[in-house]
């Protein structure tokens, strides 16, 4: 009873150091998000991302990087540009860049993994976007594209640009600003209670479930020359394994460095870190925000794209001399997450933004219903109010009953 009560505790508190980590990621994407929602105009973004050409995905790539942020708060921008009228590889290429393309994301890497991951993490980045972009120019997206824009407009609420003022205005008015207060509280209301289940799953498997059961997983684990099929099987099951334990990217990175200490090959391991979009929260935003085809056709695109670059990496490394050796990881529930460095500041900081636009949306447009319509958002609604007592308990309880 003990080792459980002190399991619950560890799991309680990896979940809310994990959660705390990503904080300010959330915060400062839901941002640009809102940002773009209210100041950017449909017919400036396709005069700027409004075609597939080259240019147009660079662009998306290039602004992608810019905007850096966690795979929540990138799907909601991706959707914003995409409904602004952004080309739809392009927004893929957006989407792709602010989750890969990311410099915090390549120094964790750089900490946890070392410095070839890092490149891998930067060079499979851009290869996604390549083999993404080749990949829909040949099925032409099954023709899914004209709905999926319709609906995503449908939820950036005005569909008439005449009625929107130029945004060199907006964005110095009060009015303006206002609305990026309501779009940002609305945007956290679309995915908190994704977000409250997935982060408490994760510290529950990082806590309660064994290595050994990770290693299972990964077919020739631990072998020095593991041969192609296992590489391959070792890279479609990366995914499987980010699906059990997804938090996003940069909570990933330490399993990651946990499975490679066991003898996960390269090509696996940047597989499970390049999962993050490919897994069940994702897959529902997607659906809410698209439709489920073409949601269930970006998550098929996405996956043949990470297992293709995986592969392509494993074997590049290898043939150039590359390949890193393996060097231990730090378990997640090790991991010191509370301390005084850039993560707290820029957490208080967007706490206290979070609660300037929590209250003025407030003041202004009051609250809708925080449990949802239909019966998937109650099923998950209840999910969460299960997590958060799940939570409540491992923090407070389990730690006095365990004294």
């Amino acid at each position: 009873m003990d080792q459980f009560l002190t399991t619950w505790h560890e799991a309680a508190m990896t979940t809310a150091g994990l959660f705390w980590m990503a904080l300010w990621a959330f915060g400062f994407g839901y941002l640009i998000s809102s940002m773009i929602q209210v100041f950017v105009t449909r017919e400036r973004m396709k005069q700027t991302m409004g075609q597939e050409g080259p240019k147009a995905i660079g662009l998306g790539t290039f602004f992608g990087f810019l905007s850096s942020s966690c795979s929540f708060a990138a799907l909601a921008t991706t959707r914003s540009l995409f409904a602004k009228g952004a080309g739809f590889v392009a927004s893929l290429a957006f989407l792709l860049a602010s989750t890969n393309l990311v410099v915090e994301l390549g120094i964790i890497i750089a900490v946890f993994l070392g410095w070839q991951f890092v490149v891998g993490e930067y060079v499979g980045g851009i290869l996604l976007i390549l083999i993404t972009w080749l990949i829909v120019r040949l099925t032409g997206a099954f023709g899914l594209v004209k709905k999926a824009r319709e609906r995503a407009r449908e939820m950036e609420g005005s569909d008439d640009d005449s009625e929107v003022p130029d945004w060199k205005k907006l964005i110095k008015s009060r009015e303006g600003w206002r609305k990026v207060a309501q779009r940002y509280v609305m945007e956290w209301g679309m995915v908190w209670k994704d977000v409250t289940v997935g982060f408490t799953v994760a510290g529950i498997i990082a806590a309660f479930v064994p290595r050994e059961f990770f290693e299972t997983l990964f077919i020739g684990a631990g072998e020095e020359d593991p041969a192609f099929w296992q590489v391959l099987a070792q890279s479609v099951v990366g995914p499987v394994a980010a699906f059990f334990t997804f938090i996003g990217s940069m909570g990933n990175i330490p399993l990651a460095a946990v499975l490679y200490s066991n003898g996960v090959a390269f090509a696996g391991i940047m597989a499970f870190i390049f999962s993050d979009l490919v897994v069940l929260p994702v897959l529902r935003i997607q659906a809410k925000y698209y439709g489920w085809p073409m949601a269930l056709y970006i998550a098929g695109v996405f996956l043949i794209a990470l297992v293709a670059t995986a592969l392509l990496l494993h074997y590049a490394f290898a043939g150039l001399g590359m390949m890193p050796d393996s060097t231990g990881g730090q378990s997640v529930t090790d991991r010191e997450f509370f301390k005084v460095d850039y993560t707290l500041f820029l957490n208080l900081a967007f706490l206290a933004l979070s609660a300037v636009f929590l209250w003025w949306k407030g003041k202004t447009a009051g609250f809708g219903n925080p449990v949802g319509g239909d019966m998937t958002e109650k099923v998950l609604f209840g999910l969460a109010v299960i997590a958060y007592l799940w939570l409540a308990g491992g923090l407070v309880i389990a730690p006095l009953l365990g004294a």
